[in-house]
């Protein structure tokens, strides 16, 4: 099938957008979201790799590449694996969802804002479908655009700060990143005699390189990709772009933008740096860990609603970081399970608290509460996602919390799964309080938000189109999400078996590498613990 189609729909729904007048650019993004969702939905269903015992990249290399510099090796190369085409879906699902949440919430320069969405929806879509690293680059970095004007111009009073905030943080970053990447492609020319770009090529070449330079290459890479995340500590833009976006920015930064950190860490840094992951996995676990307890804690003391969510995304992601560094089969299939647990039900929750703001113009935890007896519908919706969360058995959030936690624990030199890892139990253990503060503050909050006695604020006006509690189109955006969230919660195997290929493939050579490295460091603890003895027998005779 061609995956370019996936692609052209929402430019050609900006150009619709365009043309069809500030009054109709409502319906033209909701048409043209649905038939990108409807395309992703065919796309899905003809993918023959759900169930297969091996995986390739679909369609076959060949079938959509197409050349741009061949003398050089730039083509223009797009497949999906299982991991990138289920965050294809994630990305789609939700945009139509961003459409509606967004109907009365923006009132001025109407066109504007829908194209922007589309675009970024565009430039989503090429991160997870290329297959080549100057595709990928490109819309990893174009992705900034629309991000960076729907929060200057449709964000909060603080739009200015945020929206550069942002930019700067993941713009640098990624300049790194390219760093890294010219330097595989570069050395992949000088020892084979021939450019290439494809990922295809890069990662089968880059774990031959020598430790030293995977270990610099890993650096580089994560100093895009980690921005991303974000991995503690280089978070710090994300609380304020995501506190000052519109509601549909919000659940874009939330449930795909922080998705292309992780989804870069799965496609380059576990196959292309193999042996640095394993050296350096502890140091990224242990980042991963502070930013789970670290955002929890301040998650604990905020007023603002908004805020809060904000930095549980930071807390959550940590859970998402760790399953994907145990270096075995569970913790990856958690990661991406996390991947889009997290993105269904952070993205239900902020559609949730745009439809508050719309109503009571406020965040502030102390100025409006009580809502479950003038809001039930909202509250309800609110309640489901917010266990989703939490991780509540029977939602999303606990398959994927679960299984991270579980691929931590035994990622373990020497585990009988044949896939050991230098994680282990204390590493699980201390992310596990992370899911318990998690419970404490969500709670918390729902708690002030839906139940005591109604607060309001005292100069708030009720939005003239909307009503007291959800109307249909606010239902209708956010009720498939609560059924996503339910549905994954009670049958994760579909996906957690889609996966599971690509994790075995992508984890082929990280039992020989974890092996020789604990081999390695125990070597040098005797050698450490023999001059050390030595040492004090000198001492000693003096």
């Amino acid at each position: 099938m061609q995956l370019w189609i996936l692609l052209l729909i929402p430019i050609a729904t900006c150009v619709g957008i365009a043309f069809g007048g500030e009054r109709n650019a409502r319906a033209v993004a909701l048409g043209g979201s649905l038939v990108t969702l409807a395309w992703a939905v065919v796309l899905a269903m003809q993918f023959p790799h759900w169930q297969a015992e091996q995986w390739t990249y679909w369609p076959a290399p060949e079938a959509e590449a197409f050349p741009v510099l061949p003398g050089i090796g730039v083509a223009f190369e797009l497949g999906v694996d299982s991991v990138s085409l289920l965050l294809v879906l994630l990305n789609v699902f939700l945009m139509p969802c961003c459409v509606l949440g967004s109907w009365t919430a923006i009132q001025e320069r109407r066109r504007e804002f829908y194209v922007w969405l589309m675009v970024l929806s565009t430039c989503v879509m090429g991160v997870f479908v290329s297959r080549d690293v100057i595709s990928f680059y490109t819309f990893f970095e174009a992705s900034l655009v629309p991000g960076f004007f729907m929060l200057a111009v449709y964000g909060g009073p603080d739009r200015r700060e945020a929206s550069f905030k942002f930019f700067i943080y993941t713009f640098v970053g990624s300049l790194f990143m390219l760093l890294g990447l010219a330097y595989v492609a570069w050395q992949h020319a000088e020892q084979t005699g021939s450019w290439s770009f494809t990922i295809r090529d890069l990662t089968a070449f880059a774990p031959s390189l020598s430790a030293t330079e995977q270990g610099w290459i890993l650096l580089a890479l994560l100093s895009g990709l980690a921005v991303k995340v974000p991995l503690f500590p280089l978070h710090t833009w994300l609380p304020l772009a995501h506190n000052q976006a519109p509601t549909a920015g919000s659940v874009n930064f939330a449930a795909v933008i922080l998705k292309l950190g992780l989804y870069g860490l799965y496609v380059f840094i576990l196959p292309m740096v193999p042996e640095a992951v394993v050296a350096w996995a502890p140091a990224i676990a242990t980042l991963a860990v502070i930013g789970i307890v670290y955002a929890a804690l301040i998650c604990w003391v905020q007023t603002d609603v908004k805020k809060l969510i904000a930095y549980s995304s930071v807390s959550h992601m940590g859970f998402a970081v760790l399953g994907l560094i145990a270096l075995n089969p569970v913790g990856l299939q958690g990661s991406v399970y996390y991947m889009l647990s997290h993105g269904f039900a952070t993205g239900g929750l902020f559609l949730c608290i745009g439809m508050m703001y719309e109503r009571y113009h406020t965040k502030d935890l102390r100025e409006v509460g009580g809502l479950a007896f003038k809001m039930p519908v909202w509250s309800f919706f609110f309640i489901v996602l917010v266990f989703a969360s939490v991780g509540l058995p029977g939602l999303n959030g606990f398959v994927s919390e679960f299984l991270c936690l579980i691929g931590t624990f035994i990622a373990v030199p020497g585990a009988q799964s044949g896939y050991g890892g230098v994680l282990g139990p204390w590493f699980a253990a201390i992310a596990a309080t992370g899911m318990v503060l998690g419970a404490m503050y969500l709670l918390y909050m729902t708690g002030k938000l839906c139940f005591g006695p109604l607060r309001e604020p005292a100069d708030h006006h009720d939005h003239a189109e909307l009503p007291v509690d959800l109307n249909l189109r606010e239902i209708t955006a956010v009720a498939p999400i609560a059924l996503v969230c339910l549905v994954f919660g009670l049958m994760p195997w579909p996906i957690l078996h889609a996966v599971e290929p690509v994790a075995e493939e992508v984890l082929e050579p990280y039992p020989a590498l974890v092996e020789s490295h604990v081999e390695r460091t125990e070597r040098m603890e005797a050698a450490g613990s023999v001059a050390a003895a030595i040492g004090t027998a000198a001492e000693r005779s003096r």
